[in-house]
């Protein structure tokens, strides 16, 4: 589907956020994907509640998020080709449907704790799926361009600013009703989601026919991505700044009591890494051009990390959140890799591609906090963030090297064959 770009003032030629919202379809994505990660976010506030009312323990209750990030590798891996082999919009329906249908029993009473910790690592498995199935399929609404460049920002920013508001609204929610009926909204933004899907975008046929069984053609799809040299220098050009990136916001606790911070200076801990990268992402996306983003990709993904090398003097809470905001910032070359990522992936690899880079995101950043955890059992803490950044920006810079030789050609696996391709 093409669409036409609308330009702002002054800027001839240049597309704008709003010219997003000339689309029907993509306003039922959006209103859809709103709906999803304000309800998701308060169920794991609420979820997490209710685990440990049940049982007291910090370990479960804990365990609860983590779950929230260990099986996208898994779905992601072992159901990407799902997002190629069906319709787009059966995928995301019955996606929607069957994390409904988790809610639905986690909210039956004699649901065990067991039970309920499973129930969370089914609907983390299949979210890769839903994500990576609905941005191939920002590729047929918005066209594979600048529109498509936009609509992803967009919705990433919706990610990060439901995730700030998420959780304050769902702190106001368990005030007034339990864990169980916080919980309950979730059940309806599901629904409510798979409603605006199904009526609110077009049916269009499977990008890939079936192969054989899901599994062999999702370890396929595997193979081929991560055997194309460009294609695996880019995957890992979005995976490993963000792996690094994680690790002060995973140790802002116990930093702000290494600075003798209170809960309010945590706040600011928490949210000036997103805000940064808030606000710098849009600001890539309304005011600079496609050719403006691509060569800010490079230098921000490769000198991204820099910021947090200054936690080395264990700096206060006001030059701390200024590096956390920096770094957030630098978080905006995303949008311009979006685009190469895209332009860069066969027709009927998009949808597992693009699944496995989104399970690829989410287990990354629970390894990075993971490891930030453990490395600061024994050092300290301060020095365990700088220490991220150092090793993070050499990793960073390296790969950034790589995308550069790999700009040249592409080879992608076609039907079990070598083939050579021009990368675009």
């Amino acid at each position: 589907m093409s669409t036409s770009p609308v330009a702002g003032p002054g800027s001839p030629g240049r597309t704008r956020y709003a010219a997003l919202f000339a689309v029907t379809e993509f306003r039922a994505v959006f209103a859809a994907h709103l709906l999803s990660l304000l309800g998701v976010v308060v169920s794991e506030l609420a979820l997490t509640v209710l685990v440990y009312d049940l049982t007291r323990s910090p370990l479960l209750s804990a365990l609860t998020f983590a779950l929230g990030f260990l099986p996208y590798l898994l779905g992601g891996t072992l159901f990407a080709s799902v997002a190629d082999r069906h319709p787009a919009r059966r995928v995301l329906v019955v996606c929607d449907l069957l994390c409904a249908g988790c809610v639905a029993v986690m909210l039956l009473p004699g649901t065990p704790v067991g039970g309920l910790l499973a129930l969370r690592c089914a609907v983390a498995a299949i979210a890769p799926v839903f994500t990576g199935t609905r941005m191939a399929a920002l590729t047929d609404i918005l066209g594979d361009g600048e529109l498509f460049v936009l609509g992803r920002s967009l919705l990433r920013i919706v990610s990060q600013s439901a995730v700030l508001a998420g959780f304050g609204a769902g702190g106001l929610l368990l005030a007034a009703v339990s864990p169980r009926g916080a919980i309950a909204v979730t059940l309806g933004t599901f629904l409510c989601s798979a409603a605006l899907l199904r009526f609110g975008t077009r049916s269009r046929p499977a990008r890939a026919a079936s192969g054989g069984a899901l599994l062999k053609d999702s370890l396929t799809a595997a193979r081929r991505v991560f055997g194309d040299r460009r294609l695996r220098a880019l995957m890992l050009l979005f995976w490993v700044p963000t792996g690094f990136v994680v690790a002060p916001e995973a140790l802002a606790a116990p930093y702000a009591e290494r600075i003798g911070a209170g809960p309010a200076a945590l706040g600011l801990l928490m949210c000036a890494m997103p805000v940064g990268h808030i606000a710098a992402e849009l600001y890539v996306g309304a005011r600079l051009d496609a050719s403006a983003r691509s060569k800010l990709v490079l230098p921000l993904g490769a000198l991204g990390l820099l910021p947090l090398l200054g936690y080395a003097v264990t700096p206060g809470i006001a030059a701390s959140a200024v590096l956390l905001l920096l770094a957030g910032v630098a978080g905006a070359y995303v949008v311009g890799l979006d685009q190469w990522f895209v332009a860069a992936v066969p027709e009927d690899l998009k949808g597992s591609a693009m699944t496995l880079m989104t399970a690829g995101l989410m287990t990354v950043q629970g390894v990075g906090m993971a490891l930030a955890g453990l490395a600061a059992e024994f050092f300290p803490v301060a020095h365990v963030v700088a220490g991220a950044g150092v090793l993070g920006t050499v990793c960073s810079v390296a790969l950034a090297v790589e995308v550069r030789r790999a700009r040249g050609a592409s080879t992608v696996l076609r039907d079990g064959a070598d083939h050579d391709v021009t990368a675009r």
